[in-house]
């Protein structure tokens, strides 16, 4: 099954998931500078849903784009179902990711934390609760995939319609209401594709190329945080870029940490 929506208008809610190596706009927009320590080099990347692997690869991928500049750690909020798939699993996810944000803020070496959920689960409220900055994938990576006023659309696992609508929403919010192009959303059980790497990646590139020729889209947001590696893997089979939530905000938040 396959579902778009086109041409959105409107504010964002809650979900799940570039591979461009210029940064995204100004990660200052994004979150305010905190009071850490002069040599605070830690990221933590929260993962707000239960799933250890997930919260490893996930990790994975900001070392590999940091480079080795900063430290990145990871916190699965074991509270959480493994995979969050409605709005209301985002939203009971909050409490653990805010008090998961607020314990790792209390050690002097961590400089910035991401929530790595693509709805941002949590993001507001941790914001408001630490003197550090804060970035959630979904946010920069709308960001990354507007920039240069590209059309971009969204590829996701998730079925949900209110989950699905929430993706609009925040495209609206965050002004790219004219950009937005949709999103499509792979056949099949999403609990099942991804434990399969194989079929999740077969699956992730029918709607990518649905994205494209049929919606228009200039770059193609993997939409949710477990997507990234198969983002990577399937980039070289596509001239548009595929935009890995993740990365957009390891590099925001490194960023950040150097005072750029």
């Amino acid at each position: 099954m396959v579902i778009s929506l086109l041409h959105p208008r409107c504010r964002f809610a809650g979900c799940l998931l570039a591979l461009s190596l210029t940064t995204p706009v100004l990660a200052a927009a994004s979150s305010d500078s905190g009071s850490q320590s002069e040599t605070a080099n830690t990221i933590v990347l929260i993962n707000p849903n239960s799933n250890e692997q997930a919260t490893q690869s996930m990790v994975e991928l900001a070392r590999l784009e940091s480079a080795g500049v900063v430290t990145v750690v990871g916190r699965s909020n074991t509270g959480a179902p493994a995979l969050l798939t409605t709005p209301q699993d985002m939203l009971d996810a909050v409490t653990g990711v805010v008090a998961i944000g607020v314990e790792a803020a209390k050690d002097e070496q961590v400089a910035a934390l991401i929530v790595s959920a693509f709805s941002d689960p949590g993001l507001e409220e941790l914001r408001a609760a630490v003197d550090i900055p804060v970035f959630g994938i979904g946010e920069e990576v709308f960001h990354e995939a507007a920039r240069g006023n590209r059309a971009f659309g969204i590829v996701t696992v998730t079925p949900d319609e209110a989950l699905i609508e929430s993706f609009r929403q925040k495209a609206a919010g965050l002004g790219y209401e004219s950009l937005y192009r949709g999103t499509r959303v792979t056949s099949g059980d999403p609990m099942e594709l991804v434990k399969s790497p194989a079929e999740l990646d077969q699956a992730l590139a029918a709607a990518v190329k649905e994205s494209v020729e049929h919606d228009g889209a200039q770059a193609v947001i993997m939409g949710g945080g477990p997507l990234s590696a198969s983002a990577l893997r399937l980039q070289p089979d596509f001239e548009v870029p595929l935009v890995v939530a993740v990365n957009a905000a390891t590099r925001a938040a490194v960023k950040a940490i150097q005072g750029k």
